[in-house]
C-alpha cells in the first residue's frame, strides 16, 4: 500500500510541475495547486494541455 501512495504522489508532484510549466498555479476558485487530489489534477491537466495545443494550432 505504501508503493501505491508514493507512486501517487509522484503522479501529483509531476503534474504539478507540468501545470507550473503553464503558468497555472491557481485553481479558478482560488485552491493551490497542491491542495488538489490526483483525479483533480489530472482533469485540469488535460484541459491546460488542450487549450496550450489549440493556441499553438492558431500560431499564437
Amino acid at each position: 500500500m505504501a508503493l501505491l501512495g508514493k507512486a501517487v504522489r509522484q503522479r501529483q508532484d509531476f503534474l504539478i510541475n507540468e501545470l507550473m510549466r503553464y503558468g497555472y498555479f491557481k485553481t479558478s476558485n482560488g485552491r493551490q495547486l497542491y491542495e488538489l487530489n490526483l483525479s483533480e489534477l489530472e482533469a485540469i491537466h488535460i484541459q491546460v494541455k488542450s487549450i496550450f495545443g489549440k493556441q499553438l494550432e492558431k500560431g499564437e
